[in-house]
């Protein structure tokens, strides 16, 4: 399929007009499965990815803001699925879909669908869309069952390559088996339409290409595509000075062993322009539910380091050489449970990149808060309507100061792409909650001469009796951190006051059932400081104070600020102060 033509003989206009057209077809894929699903998780939030690949697994596009740390594991679906059926397994009108952990190990309520694409008999792609699902039975609705579930099975339903289309003819045994195994089919099932529709979609406008421009020259305009990318990211990687670069971080507990750490390590080798991250360090395979079998860490640190703005392709990644062994916590083996799959990768993804600072201390931030939520995850079933519910939002958090300027607030992880968070008039118009507030946290960011970004506190009120999912604030004892004399973020978590209570307390665990008239926060972490919060500038200080985003007492300990009762600055108490810290810290 690859064509080494002289870089002079292809044209340069045909070059561009397919270099933008590809990534087009994935972002109109994008905007029809939007319109057309059931889900908020789809329509508002955007936890999805849209994408073509190759007939060999090579990735030719993605929509711009997908889902990042679902790209990384769409090709290993398709080799498989071609090592299983052959190429002449399949034919004009499948549809297959998956969500099986032992290929691309994930919650199992991202549920991939694919189309082939045949070009005169010859099959060359895939279009591919991987949504999140409401539910898929067992225990996942929602977000996913949490760390506590054993096994795959007691997660839901497993599909494992199967075809729910053969050449056009839906395979209805296969939808009945579906459709009865969870409990929000209407949802779902509509979901699996509008993804096929949306790869359907897909099929047809590369038709288009392939017929406008020929084979030939579609296939050599994409084979240049990926080697002018993979020389961008090589150009980009021979700046930095070879050597090996280290760092290390880690989670208080895996949710189910308590009290034992849980180890994320990356080391970062920089020679001539490529670069290989090794995550052998990281923790074996646990008995929680908190593995994975993912190539997205590794992959989303190095595309945000190379070229984050850049449209994704294989090109993309070809510089990059990824050591995962067998049975680490990022590479586990099937039927190692894997609910919540998602909980390391951001974190692993900013170790890697922190692990870097020394090479690129003009570009590198601290760190953010790390994690794939808060999720909100209330559900039940109405009194009045006796219909079934869920309200699902996703919540930021505060991202690390910058060697340039403070941290983002209120985002959500460096792996969601363009993920937003559910609206609160949508959430209550669907659901018997009310959201009583969503809030920036006062004093959650870290200080620094550039502060970090501040987390969120998010209070629900639950109308009638239902279950929460509470996920477990897993770093307490490792919060978001400060990079050259930064300090560190404040960490999230999840506070129940039950109707009659007075106080809040601390929970953690799925389907945990609440009564009517419970209130719930759900508070998202800070990012850490970048530098020495003492060459903040006090004025920036003061207009903190008078957001509201920093606390006068915290003005005056951490960033060496005194200010009047009127909050005007005092200064020249603060230059007195911040000399008397300075000795101290000396």
């Amino acid at each position: 399929m690859r064509s080494r033509r002289d870089p002079v003989t292809q044209d340069p206009v045909t070059l561009e007009v397919i270099r933008n057209a590809l990534p087009a077809i994935a972002n109109e894929m994008a905007a029809d499965l939007q319109r057309t699903s059931y889900n908020m998780m789809i329509y508002e939030v955007r936890d999805f990815c849209t994408a073509l690949v190759r007939a060999d697994g090579e990735l030719i596009s993605q929509n711009v803001g997908g889902v990042s740390h679902f790209v990384a594991d769409l090709g290993v679906i398709i080799t498989d699925a071609v090592k299983r059926y052959g190429k002449k397994g399949f034919k004009p009108g499948d549809v297959l879909i998956t969500n099986h952990q032992a290929v691309a190990g994930q919650h199992l309520n991202n549920v991939v669908v694919y189309v082939p694409y045949f070009f005169k008999g010859e099959l060359l792609a895939f279009s591919m869309v991987r949504a999140h699902w409401i539910d898929v039975g067992g225990t996942s609705t929602g977000f996913g069952a949490g760390p506590e579930v054993p096994d795959p099975w007691q997660e839901g339903l497993q599909l494992d390559q199967l075809k729910i289309y053969d050449g056009g003819r839906r395979d209805e045994t296969l939808y009945r088996v579906i459709r009865d195994n969870i409990r929000f089919p209407e949802s779902s099932l509509g979901d699996m339409n509008s993804q096929i529709a949306s790869c359907r979609l897909g099929t047809r406008r590369l038709d288009e290409l392939f017929r406008k421009y020929g084979r030939g020259t579609l296939l050599e305009a994409i084979a240049r595509i990926f080697d002018e990318t993979e020389a961008k990211c090589r150009k980009f990687v021979a700046k930095l000075a070879d050597g090996v670069y280290e760092a290390e971080s880690f989670f208080d507990d895996d949710g189910v062993t308590r009290n034992e750490r849980v180890r994320i390590h990356a080391k970062v080798t920089v020679k001539s322009g490529s670069m290989t991250i090794d995550l052998s360090g990281c923790s074996s395979e646990r008995k929680a539910a908190v593995n994975s079998r993912t190539l997205a860490g590794a992959r989303v640190a190095y595309k945000a380091l190379t070229g984050p703005l850049d449209p994704v392709n294989e090109g993309s990644f070809r510089a990059l050489e990824v050591i995962i062994p067998e049975g680490n916590i990022m590479m586990a083996r099937y039927p190692a449970p894997m609910a919540g799959w998602s909980i390391f990768v951001p974190t692993v993804v900013e170790t890697i990149v922190s692990a870097l600072a020394s090479a690129m201390p003009e570009k590198i931030p601290a760190a953010h808060h790390g994690l794939l939520g808060g999720s909100v995850v209330f559900f039940g079933q109405h009194p009045a309507s006796k219909r079934r519910f869920v309200a699902q939002s996703i919540e930021g958090g505060g991202w690390g100061g910058r060697p340039f300027e403070d941290g983002e607030s209120a985002t959500v992880s460096v792996c969601q792409g363009d993920v937003r968070n559910g609206s609160i008039e949508g959430i209550e118009m669907k659901c018997p909650v009310l959201v009583k507030a969503r809030a920036l946290r006062r004093d959650s960011a870290g200080a620094g001469r550039f502060r970090g970004g501040l987390g969120i506190d998010m209070h629900v009120h639950n109308f009638v009796d239902g279950k929460w999912n509470f996920e477990r604030a897993n770093r307490r004892g490792c919060p978001a951190w400060g990079l050259w004399g930064g300090k560190s973020g404040e960490s999230g978590g999840y506070y129940l006051r039950r109707a009659g209570e007075s106080e809040y307390h601390a929970m953690h665990g799925s389907h945990r059932a609440v009564p009517q008239d419970s209130d719930v926060i759900v508070r998202t972490g800070g990012g850490g400081g970048w530098g020495d919060p003492l060459e903040r500038d006090p004025e920036a200080v003061r207009w903190d104070v008078l957001e509201e985003l920093v606390s006068p007492e915290a003005a005056r300990n951490d960033y060496g600020v005194v200010l009047r009762e009127d909050l005007s600055l005092d200064d020249s108490a603060t230059r007195t102060l911040r000399e008397s810290l300075k000795e101290n810290a000396a």
